[in-house]
């Protein structure tokens, strides 16, 4: 809890007083309560949180849609705007951590699954993913938009949650991965058990989706043995 500078430490039972100096941007109204900005919120964590946490985080502040095809998503504040804000608190504890998390941010991840996936794929010096870059058919017309793409290899991955799970959704899926495979792209769909141990199961099934669209790999990662990592099969390496 926390109020303005100058008028003391608000004094409860088990809460945490806080002086702060707060703008306009600072705080928000809501159902009548003032509680601190989504913006400022993010600065006040950065100095507990891990940079990855930190891209999570933003990226879901961030998040924005515009395709195509599928309901149209506006961000809790632009990214832009985020930045702006950010530039403008120098000094502040965390800021630097924070400030290296932004340059980070991608707009487009609908998840903190995605997120980390993203960054995954960037901590193994993979070739970049792109946020929801839509599909195209061979008269221009645009098909899916997967979770990340690299359009140079056309490669692409899905992460899939427990929502994925439904028989609705694993129909829904069913057609996604059709049509990426009609449309001559390679696709890795990833799930919770492929993230552990960084990722090296996700890194490989990437990496070997890449390999097929003509990526050379130069560190070998499509080489990782998958035996005992698959499901299906235990024996396949």
């Amino acid at each position: 809890m926390s109020k303005n500078l100058g008028q003391g430490r608000p004094q409860r039972t088990r809460v945490e007083g806080h002086e702060l100096s707060l703008a306009a941007t600072d705080y928000d109204i809501v159902q009548g309560i003032p509680v601190t900005s989504v913006q400022r919120t993010l600065l006040d964590i950065a100095q507990e949180l891990s940079i990855d946490e930190l891209v999570a985080v933003a990226d879901q502040i961030v998040c924005a849609h515009n395709r195509s095809f599928g309901p149209k998503k506006l961000p809790i504040v632009d990214i832009s705007e985020l930045h702006s804000y950010i530039a403008q608190h120098r000094g502040l504890r965390g800021i630097r951590k924070l400030q290296a998390a932004m340059k980070l941010v991608r707009v487009g991840a609908d998840s903190a699954p995605e997120t980390q996936l993203r960054l995954c794929i960037n901590h193994w010096a993979l070739p970049e993913f792109i946020c929801n870059f839509e599909i195209k058919d061979a008269a221009g017309n645009p098909k899916v938009a997967p979770d990340l793409s690299c359009p140079r290899y056309r490669t692409c991955a899905e992460y899939d949650g427990g929502h994925h799970l439904t028989p609705e959704q694993q129909a829904k899926d069913h057609d996604r991965n059709f049509l990426t495979t009609s449309l001559g792209w390679h696709q890795s769909v990833i799930n919770k058990n492929d993230m552990g141990n960084d990722g090296l199961v996700a890194i490989t099934k990437i990496a070997r989706m890449l390999v097929l669209g003509g990526w050379n790999d130069p560190k070998n990662l499509a080489r990782n043995s998958l035996e005992g990592q698959l499901y299906v099969r235990k024996d396949i390496t």
